[in-house]
């Protein structure tokens, strides 16, 4: 199973991603969680403490691995450098492991269509692609907000993008134009997640926004969400009778329709 999660900057992608990646976990599957939003918080979602997550050096960040691996000094143009580096072995040996669930940060991909031709995004676009097309694990991405470093290949390989939205129309454009991009790069499978509902008329409207076998789930506002963060916890851990149950139907439907997807 290969998913993406995306959606406007803010809505709570990593939050959802994390709590999908713990399900998957207990559920007897193999994880890979993968952060490829350059404003990393997908260890903090996880429920990783801070002074381990500070410690966990981006990809993007590591030099002498990008130096090594493509032939070129990162941030430094006009140079040769290797276009398909060897990187199989990379994601064994720079995940990090937490409760079972393997965890890598990305850092920074930037422009990965039609962009920077430099050495750090020719690993990280060469990585991603390894792990989406790959990897056995169960590989969920935390994007950033948008598609640009999916390359039609990759692309072609996401089992379902999953875009979570927020009441309110920025929201909204964003989640659209990632359809519309979507579309163009081979991806054929969508679902929607609502977050950080307040009532129902917020829901209501919601649903009004996008066609009604798009959406996978409605997630209540919540001030656990925070209470997590602050306490450094799993949110699966905090989580109160309403989340839980939000949740266990969100993963319930995914599960379903990802299954129904591989076998065809």
């Amino acid at each position: 199973m290969k998913i993406a999660i995306s959606g406007k900057g803010g809505t709570g992608k990593s939050t959802i991603t994390g709590l999908l990646a713990h399900y998957f976990n207990n559920d007897g599957y193999k994880v890979l969680a993968v952060d490829a939003d350059p404003d990393a918080n997908l260890a903090s979602a996880l429920g990783i403490p801070s002074e381990v997550a500070s410690s966990l050096t981006p990809i993007s960040q590591q030099r002498r691995l990008i130096e090594e691996r493509t032939g070129a000094k990162p941030r430094q143009f006009g140079q040769m450098f290797k276009l398909n580096p060897v990187v199989d072995d990379l994601p064994d040996e720079l995940c990090f492991d937490y409760q079972g669930i393997k965890l890598i940060i990305m850092g920074g991909v930037r422009k990965g269509g039609s962009g920077c031709a430099c050495p750090e995004n020719v690993l990280l676009r060469s990585l991603l692609s390894e792990i989406i097309l790959h990897r056995q694990e169960v590989v969920l991405v935390d994007m950033e907000a948008g598609i640009e470093h999916l390359g039609r290949g990759t692309a072609q390989a996401v089992d379902k993008m999953l875009i979570v939205v927020e009441p309110g129309w920025r929201s909204i454009a964003t989640a659209q134009a990632i359809i519309k991009l979507s579309k163009e790069i081979g991806i054929r499978s969508w679902g929607i997640i609502g977050n950080k509902i307040q009532n129902n008329h917020q829901k209501e409207w919601l649903k009004q926004q996008f066609q009604s076998d798009l959406w996978l789930g409605m997630i209540s506002y919540r001030e656990l969400i925070q209470e997590a963060d602050l306490k450094q916890k799993p949110l699966i851990e905090l989580m109160d009778s309403v989340l839980k149950t939000e949740i266990d139907q969100l993963y319930q439907k995914l599960h379903k329709e990802i299954t129904k997807l591989e076998k065809t």
